[in-house]
């Protein structure tokens, strides 16, 4: 299929009958969720679901595409208004955002913020449009050995996913293995874990665990704060009443590099499993401050921090879809929901997909195109009418939120689903308590049978040598080298800091 060919399949995809007003639509409830706090991207997306279930999947695909960009982007109002991320991946657009709010600048800050947001999103979509099909018909030689080293580098970003907490990091993603262990082994057959339970035969499902990490444990912790945002609440001088102003041509020249390394750096931290747009935007605003002619002024209200921040966890976006589109790895974590919808309608995620059904491809990168250019807009809207929102008594917001969740997980697994969705957020409670990652849970839950399944394979395949399983191409011995080091780093980095200190 040319590109020409691609392009129109994307639009008639996104233009075509209701799906272009399910777009908008998509739009405005991704940016309204992202701007809430509390309701992160994956949360969002996980909500989403709901309207998904009678669609076809490439109409799913753009919608739920459409819902996770606006919601990265959403996120950027409460962090400039109120100093809380409407989402993690926008805390560090509140380190100069606010401040700039504050010295009545609000205005600026979030029209600096929504144009950085769409060029970093643009910039992306065009990244995963241009490396995907390439990158899938590669990984069609892939051995079974090779496919295994690659879904376990996605399980080694553990070691790198909360420098501050490795220790905790590894454990939660032990836990989301153990997880995945429950069912049947993909191989023998033997019954694991089910504890006599028929339903648990084919394993946990996906959405269920999901929705209850994410959805319930959040509506669960904003029930016990005492106090909820509101208007008032808001910076000096916007008296609840906010003008975005988009930056000026001038201003647009002072950040342009700032926009193109952060882009690139974006989308690159995007396609590594399990990085995600939250570590994206604290390592590009870090490395935008070590660079900076005038790292003084970051943190006092600069547009350069601003841009580093919304440009780079835009620009993750684009890069968490090229994993899952030409591998079926997701990148991240809202990824992982949608590779979960997609399963449930029968679609299977990795290098088949594109080579015989690229229409999801061009439906995705037309989605995310149209998204990041109408989500300023509507952005612009939202933050005008933000204040409204926040008045909503949580009384009655977290209902809405537990009764789309409800409706998600029967959707998927009928009062199983249900029940898993419940033991789910009464674990997000633990986990939070015990200072554990959720996200490390999802991504040893998502990745483990994958792991699992290619090493039981490639084990079968070479006559049960793990040697060769483990180095036997030159891709799995590259890919299986740079896990090794990465899985050692925590061990040996203390050891090299101590001494570069003699």
């Amino acid at each position: 299929m040319s590109f020409a060919q691609m392009f129109s399949s994307g639009l008639s995809a996104v233009f075509s009958g209701s799906h272009f007003f399910m777009v908008l639509l998509a739009i405005v409830l991704g940016t309204i969720f992202g701007a809430l706090p509390g309701v992160s991207a994956t949360m969002a997306v996980a909500l989403g679901l709901t309207f998904t279930y009678t669609m076809e999947p490439i109409p799913a695909i753009v919608f739920l595409v459409a819902i996770y960009c606006s919601s990265i982007t959403g996120g950027s109002i409460t962090s400039i208004l109120f100093k809380i991320p409407g989402v993690p991946s926008s805390a560090p657009t509140t380190f100069d955002g606010y401040p700039m709010a504050k010295n009545g600048q609000a205005g600026k800050a979030l029209g600096v913020a929504l144009f950085c947001s769409a060029i970093g999103g643009l910039f992306s979509a065009v990244v995963m449009f241009a490396m995907s099909k390439p990158l899938s018909s590669a990984a069609l030689a892939f051995s079974q050995g090779d496919l295994f080293a690659i879904t376990f580098l996605g399980l080694s970003i553990l070691s790198v996913l909360d420098m501050d907490h490795i220790l905790t990091t590894i454990i939660s993603g032990l836990l989301g293995l153990l997880l995945a262990c429950i069912g049947q082994d993909p191989m023998a057959g033997v019954k694991r874990l089910t504890f006599g339970n028929r339903q648990l035969l084919a394993g946990v499902e996906m959405i269920p665990v999901l929705i209850g990490l994410f959805a319930v444990t959040e509506v669960l912790k904003q029930t016990s704060v005492e106090k909820r945002l509101s208007a008032k609440d808001g910076v000096a001088g916007t008296g609840g009443h906010v003008d975005t102003k988009m930056p000026t041509f001038r201003e647009m020249l002072k950040i342009k590099w700032v926009m193109l390394r952060c882009s690139i750096a974006g989308t690159v931290i995007g396609i590594l499993p399990g990085a995600g747009a939250t570590i994206a935007s604290f390592m590009c605003y870090t490395m935008e401050n070590k660079i900076s002619k005038y790292p003084e002024k970051f943190g006092t209200g600069i547009i350069d921090g601003i841009a580093a921040s919304e440009t780079a966890n835009n620009a993750a976006t684009g890069g968490a879809m090229v994993p899952l589109l030409t591998l079926g790895i997701p990148g991240g974590n809202a990824a992982a929901v949608m590779m979960s919808a997609l399963a449930l309608k029968g679609v299977q995620m990795g290098p088949l997909l594109l080579v015989n059904q690229p229409d999801y491809l061009s439906a995705t990168f037309i989605s995310m195109v149209i998204t990041n250019i109408l989500m300023v807009v509507v952005a612009i809207g939202i933050a005008k009418l933000f204040a409204k929102i926040l008045a909503i008594p949580y009384s009655y917001l977290g209902p809405i939120i537990l009764m789309l969740a409800l409706i998600g997980s029967y959707s998927e697994g009928g009062f199983v689903g249900v029940k898993i969705m419940v033991i789910a957020g009464v674990l997000g409670i633990v986990v939070k308590y015990m200072h554990l990652n959720s996200a490390a849970i999802v991504l040893g839950l998502v990745l483990g049978s994958m792991c699992e399944e290619h090493f039981s394979r490639s084990y079968l395949m070479n006559n049960a040598n793990v040697f060769k399983v483990l180095f036997g191409t030159p891709i799995a011995a590259v890919v299986m080298t740079v896990c090794i080091l990465m899985l050692l780093r925590p061990l040996f980095m203390p050891l090299i800091a101590k001494w570069r200190k003699k």
